[in-house]
Order: C-alpha cells, then structure tokens, then sequence
C-alpha cells in the first residue's frame, strides 16, 4: 500500500496526526488481514458490529455498521478502499457469571475429550466474546458494554 500523506491531504504540518493515521492504518500485515477476515467470517451468523475506517479520498464515511454484505467489504479491503475493519468484541472478561455457567455447561471436560466442544465455541461466538485475543493484539475494539445487549 502507498504511503498516504495526512499533512497535505488535510493542509497542515501535524506530524502527529501522520503518526497517528500511520498506527491505525498501516501497520495491519497480511497475516493480520488473514487472521482478522477467518474470524469475521465465524462471526458472519450471528451479525457482528464492526468498526470500518476507509482510506481518505473514497467518498466513504468510516463509522461502525452491522455487517451485512461481507463480498463487499472483502473486494473493499483487498482493493485498499477500507485501511482497517475492527470487529467489536467483548472481553472474555467481561463474561457475567449467568454466562459463565452456561458457557461451562457447554463444554465437555471428560477424561481424553477436548474440553471445547462445537456448541461452546459457537455460543463464544453468537456472544461476541474475544475468545482468540484480537483485542489485545489491536484487530478489534472493545464493544460497549450495552452494544449486544438482546
């Protein structure tokens, strides 16, 4: 990706606004990308509120949306239109104990049986939980803690 350049796109010598734009746009590897795009596409079912932020001179407004057509914002990250998509998860910290309980009845922790089963991490899912530590490595925001409130 070509190096944008925010001091003359927006007219002035910030070189911390080119610093800032830098951190949250570029610095997202391939891998990353990869990464990010597997665990969205888990998400896809149990409609994930994302945060999109595009690259300046699209006529985009970046903003946070309810995924609904995931073909496009895949064409639109590929082609560099979108910098960064950012799922909004809930900590794993954030687990109520009512959650817990349920999460736990979910799993199977018999002898020589792994302990996750096919329902847990689906449950993980449909809760919006960060079970795969996204937010700590900086490819998703913490969701409010209302935003998946049913």
């Amino acid at each position: 990706m070509e190096k944008f350049d925010v001091m003359s796109f927006y007219g002035c010598e910030n070189e911390e606004l080119q610093n800032e734009y830098e951190r949250m746009f570029c610095n997202m590897t391939q891998e990353d990308k990869q990464f990010l795009l597997k665990d969205l596409s888990a998400r896809l079912p149990y409609k994930p509120m994302i945060r999109l932020d595009f690259q300046p001179g699209h006529g985009y407004q970046e903003g946070k949306m309810e995924i609904r057509n995931f073909e496009n914002i895949i064409r639109h990250f590929e082609n560099g239109i979108i910098a960064t998509i950012k799922p909004y998860l809930r900590p794993m910290s954030s687990m109520t104990d009512e959650e817990e309980n349920k999460y736990n009845s979910l799993n199977a922790y018999e002898k020589g049986i792994f302990p996750h089963t096919e329902e847990a991490f689906d449950w993980l899912l449909a809760h919006h939980f960060d079970y795969r530590g996204l937010i700590p490595m900086g490819l998703a925001l913490e969701a409010p803690e209302d935003m998946y409130k049913q």
